[in-house]
C-alpha cells in the first residue's frame, strides 16, 4: 500500500486549503484513511478519519465546522477540505490507512501505513 499526500500550501488565516491522498496498490480495503497532523516540537495528532464507504466520518473538536473529508472510492482517493484555517492549523498533515478498532483510531500507532506528508502553512 503506498500513499500519496498532496495539495498543502500556504495560505493566510481564513484561507481554505484541500489537501488530498491517493492510495495505490488497495482499493481501500481497511476500514478507515485518517488524516493526522504534526507541528514542529508537538506530537503527531488526529485531524479527521472516513469509513471505506465514507458512512462515517470523525473529526478532532478543534476542526469541527471548518474540516471536512470525504472520499472518491473510484478514484482511491481521499480529500481533507480545510475552510477557515487557523495559524494552529499549520502542520505537516499525514494520510494514513488501517483498520484499527474504533476505540483506537485516533492513535498514530493504529495505522500501518502512511504518506509522506503535505505541509499547511498560515500565516495571521
Amino acid at each position: 500500500v503506498q500513499l500519496q499526500a498532496s495539495g498543502g500550501g500556504l495560505v493566510q488565516a481564513g484561507s481554505s486549503l484541500r489537501p488530498s491522498c491517493a492510495a495505490s496498490g488497495t482499493s481501500f480495503s481497511n476500514r478507515y484513511m485518517t488524516w493526522f497532523r504534526q507541528a514542529p516540537g508537538k506530537e503527531r495528532e488526529f485531524v479527521a478519519a472516513i469509513t471505506r464507504f465514507g458512512y462515517n466520518t470523525y473529526y478532532a473538536d478543534s476542526v469541527k465546522g471548518r474540516f471536512t473529508i470525504s472520499i472518491n472510492n473510484a478514484k482511491n482517493s481521499v480529500y481533507l477540505q480545510m475552510n477557515n484555517l487557523y495559524p494552529e492549523d499549520a502542520a505537516l498533515y499525514y494520510c494514513a490507512t488501517g483498520s484499527p478498532i474504533y476505540s483506537s483510531m485516533y492513535f498514530p500507532s493504529a495505522y500501518a501505513y502512511w504518506g509522506q506528508g503535505t505541509q499547511v502553512t498560515v500565516s495571521s
